[in-house]
C-alpha cells in the first residue's frame, strides 16, 4: 500500500484520502502515478469513488522542488502524466465526488475539478497560486475551471492568483455543494444514487 494513500472499501464505493507526513497531501510525481494504478486497478470492478484530505488539506498540489528540477523535455513529461491522471479521473466509469475540506489549491484544484462533483466543508479555500511563482498548470485546470467559472473568474484565478472562499466557490459554480461533513454527504449521494429506482422498473 502507497505510504500517501489510504483506500477503504466500506461496501458501497471505494475511498481514496491523501495522506502525507506534514498533512498538505502534495501531488508527488510518485503520489500521481500510485493514483493512476489505483484507478487502473478500481476499474475490473467499478464503484463510485470519493477522493478526500484530511481537515487542512484536500491537496496542496504539485511538489514545488520537483517543479523546480523540470527541464524542457521533462517538463513536458510531467504535464502528460498530470493529465493522464485527470482523464483517468474525468473518464472513471462510476461518479467520482471531490470531499474537500481546508485548502485545495494548484495541482490540487486541478484534481478536484476533474471529478464528476464536489462538495466542500466552510473553511474549504480554492486557489491556483502558480501566478505567483510564474506557473501555469498544465494538469487540464485551465480548461475545466473556465466550463464551470467562466473565462472571466478562471484568469482571476491562474493570472492573480485570486483565492475563492467555500461561499464564493459555490455561488461561482466551482463546488456543487456546501456540507458539515462533504465525505458522508458524498457517501449519502452515492447511497441515494444506488437506491433510486430504474426507469424501467417504475413503469
Amino acid at each position: 500500500m502507497p505510504t500517501h494513500l489510504q483506500i477503504d472499501d466500506p461496501g458501497g464505493f471505494r475511498r481514496l484520502q491523501l495522506i502525507s507526513a506534514d498533512q498538505t497531501n502534495r501531488l508527488t510525481r510518485t503520489c500521481v502515478l500510485d493514483i493512476i494504478e489505483a484507478l487502473r486497478g478500481f476499474e475490473r470492478a467499478p464503484k463510485p469513488l470519493i477522493i478526500t484530505g484530511n481537515p487542512r488539506f484536500f491537496s496542496a498540489g504539485a511538489d514545488l522542488s520537483e517543479i523546480r528540477a523540470l527541464t524542457g523535455p521533462s517538463a513536458i513529461a510531467f504535464a502528460r502524466m498530470g493529465q493522464e491522471l485527470m482523464n483517468a479521473i474525468a473518464h472513471f466509469p462510476e461518479p467520482v465526488y471531490a470531499a474537500i475540506h481546508g485548502y485545495c489549491m494548484g495541482g490540487g484544484l486541478d484534481l478536484a475539478l476533474a471529478c464528476h462533483r464536489r462538495i466542500a466543508s466552510a473553511h474549504a479555500v480554492f486557489g491556483h497560486r502558480g501566478a505567483a511563482l510564474g506557473l501555469v498548470t498544465g494538469w487540464g485546470g485551465t480548461q475545466r475551471l473556465p466550463r464551470l467559472v467562466g473565462k472571466g473568474r478562471a484568469l482571476a484565478m491562474f493570472v492573480a492568483a485570486e483565492k475563492l472562499h467555500a461561499a464564493n466557490a459555490l455561488a461561482a459554480g466551482l463546488i456543487d455543494d456546501l456540507a458539515e461533513d462533504p465525505l458522508a454527504e458524498a457517501a449519502r449521494l452515492i447511497d441515494a444514487l444506488s437506491n433510486r429506482p430504474s426507469p424501467v422498473a417504475s413503469r
